[in-house]
């Protein structure tokens, strides 16, 4: 049988995809934030143990490099690169990579906007990212309002329990009737099950939700902010921001501690091993950059094919997609 050749999105969608990125490079060039490209390949991989890498090995001359180079997962750590030299607010917008991800809502190539802003925190940053998905909407004739609200204060108030404390069978007896099999599961794990299948399905489809500082145990990149709260517990300046039931962005307050950062990279090598996973090679021009001095600074990543899923109200990425993994 032939097979299809045809694109999978609508002529329309792959219009509104133009139309979205004029409209991003509009927002950023009135805000002075520069549009950048940094390499998709690099000697370091992403050690995240949630993120699966594609790597390639280079066939011509290297000089004693390695052969071995990885597509990035997102633009972070060259954007950082360039802020601790001292080029200031920037932007990029292009493809990023994931291995194992394919399926309704992801694909294992996909449009990621990354931006840094230097002297913001997550907070400030959560008001921008919200006005320019609010920016985008506009261009399909749709709103949405902006809530901000604590990550404790969420679980607390949508389930009735406290994430900083909640025991293991707590957190499983919240899951009502969703079957998971525990093996393996670790606390984050729990919390981040109750997350995907409590909480974001019932998020409204016309609001911004905003969660901000997440527990220091979800800290990814992001700095830990000790106990502040009533609730006494160290967490992370990051926050996650959601349309509807769709995760769109994700943003921090960035951690600039060169030793904290490969104190992170060692311990993702630990979990990566315990898990028989390959370990990517730490990106040592980062922890170079951080040693140097990263300017204090916020940086949020967006997902362009999420938000134009969100914008057309379809639930399938093959939508906004000229050709998607089936037809690539």
């Amino acid at each position: 049988m032939t097979p299809d050749w045809r694109p999978g999105a609508s002529f329309d969608a792959l219009r509104l995809r133009a139309r979205l990125n004029a409209r991003i490079r509009d927002f950023f060039a009135d805000r002075g934030v520069i549009e950048v490209e940094t390499p998709v390949m690099s000697m370091a991989g992403n050690t995240d143990p949630n993120i699966a890498s594609f790597s390639l090995d280079f066939s011509g001359r290297t000089d004693g490099a390695p052969r071995r180079r990885w597509l990035r997962t997102s633009p972070e750590f060259p954007l950082k690169r360039l802020l601790a030299a001292g080029f200031g607010d920037c932007y990029e917008l292009g493809r990023v990579f994931r291995d194992g991800e394919a399926g309704g809502r992801h694909n294992p190539e996909f449009t990621m906007l990354e931006w840094y802003r230097l002297g913001w925190d997550h907070r400030r940053l959560v008001g921008e990212t919200a006005a320019l998905v609010q920016a985008a909407l506009a261009l399909v004739g749709r709103g949405a309002e902006l809530v901000e609200v604590g990550y404790h204060a969420l679980y607390l108030r949508e389930l009735g329990i406290d994430p900083a404390h909640a025991s293991i069978a707590e957190m499983r007896s919240a899951l009502g009737d969703v079957q998971i099999d525990p093996h393996g599961l670790t606390r984050d794990d729990w919390l981040d099950l109750l997350m995907t299948h409590r909480l974001q399905p019932a998020f409204p489809r016309e609001r911004l939700l905003a969660v901000i500082d997440y527990p220091a145990s979800q800290s990814a990149l992001a700095r830990i902010r000790p106990g502040d709260a009533p609730e006494g517990v160290a967490v992370a300046e990051r926050f996650e921001l959601y349309l509807g039931p769709l995760e769109l962005a994700n943003g921090y307050h960035e951690l600039a501690d060169a030793g904290e950062q490969g104190a992170r990279f060692l311990n993702d090598g630990r979990v990566r091993e315990a898990r028989s996973q390959a370990s990517p090679p730490t990106d040592a021009r980062l922890l170079a950059a951080l040693q140097s001095g990263l300017p204090d600074c916020a940086g949020v990543a967006l997902g362009i094919d999420r938000l134009l899923m969100a914008m057309l109200d379809s639930d399938r990425i093959a939508d906004v997609l000229a050709f998607d993994f089936s037809r690539a």
